[in-house]
């Protein structure tokens, strides 16, 4: 390729680096400081859930706090993405959901409404139970926060991707974009889809063919990939050329997308095949976009262009310490 086509590649990388949802991650890691957390520290911070185990197999714990004018937009989604999101984080896990907790600001109860038929909708369409939570009336605005309880037999976790495995992409494609960069496929599908598309992930987990993963978070592929990389221990290098975004979504805008359905898994190359073909059994979108070998760095390749996105090493991306401990 041409000198060009390198330095677009490279421009590419920083656009990526410097977008504002990928970015916005470099809070974890004061987040976890202040509460003198590792990712040592029981649960593992780094996760997509806090893992515990029970003596059978692993209590799972994911909680998600809202943007207030992200609330205050749509109140109704809102309350909706409260449940989706931290469903998906408990089966990134491998786990299965067994409740929903809800923490509610408002200025009254009719206020409050749309958020709480949201919950509501969302707890009904993945068939798990609300169990009750927080609320309160007297606030000056509204606010959300959810967290979802669940449970593993086998984890599947952030930290044990390994050089040589292959990583696979899986997103469900019937969605489309309902603000900023959030690609929703959950909100017309069937009730009982949704919930066999999340029963994949354990399942997966517990017949061996995952190694590790995570859920795809508002980082995107990209911001999810250099997660991953970091809490591993590895690098990870994606191929343009195999990513499979939706008709008419461009590269770029795919990999900072934030999918309703969508999981990054580290898989060893004996079980990409079946893995992938789990997923397109259910109209899901899975194929190899890269691979983790030895290292820090997360790189963009194109041919035989390379272009570093980040090194974890150099610059912690989530700077949670004690990755290996």
């Amino acid at each position: 390729m041409s000198l060009a086509a390198v330095t677009e590649l490279e421009a590419l990388a920083e656009r990526l680096r410097a977008h504002p949802s990928i970015r916005s991650k470099l809070g974890i890691g004061l987040a976890a400081a202040g509460l003198g957390l590792t990712s040592a520290s029981p649960g593992r911070p780094g996760d997509d859930a806090a893992a515990l185990p029970n003596g059978a197999g692993w209590d799972l714990l994911a909680g998600e706090g809202f943007i207030p004018g992200f609330v205050a937009a749509d109140p109704w989604f809102a309350g909706w993405c409260g449940v989706m999101v931290n469903l998906s984080d408990i089966a990134a896990m491998g786990g299965r959901a067994t409740a929903i907790l809800d923490q509610i600001w408002a200025p009254s109860a009719e206020a409050a409404r749309p958020l709480m038929q949201g919950l509501r909708d969302a707890a009904e369409a993945y068939g798990v139970p609300l169990a009750g939570g927080h609320t309160n009336f007297g606030a000056p605005a509204l606010g959300l926060a959810v967290s979802v309880l669940g449970k593993a037999d086998a984890l599947i976790t952030s930290f044990d991707a390994r050089p040589g495995d292959l990583l696979i992409a899986a997103a469900d494609p019937r969605g489309r974009y309902v603000n900023f960069d959030n690609f929703c496929a959950a909100l017309d599908a069937p009730h009982a889809r949704l919930r066999g598309d999340l029963a994949l992930l354990p399942e997966l987990a517990e017949a061996g063919l995952v190694r590790a993963g995570k859920d795809i978070s508002q980082g995107g592929i990209i911001g999810t990939a250099l997660m991953l990389g970091e809490c591993s221990g590895v690098s990870i290098e994606i191929d343009l050329a195999a990513l499979a975004p939706p008709p008419g979504i461009g590269a770029e805008r795919w990999l900072r997308t934030f999918p309703s359905f969508g999981f990054l898994l580290a898989v060893a190359p004996r079980d990409s095949n079946a893995v992938c073909a789990r997923f397109a059994a259910r109209g899901i979108d899975a194929n190899a976009i890269g691979r983790v070998t030895e290292g820090s760095a997360v790189t963009l390749a194109d041919g035989q262009d390379r272009a570093l996105f980040w090194d974890h090493a150099a610059t912690p991306y989530l700077d949670l310490g004690g990755n290996h401990a």
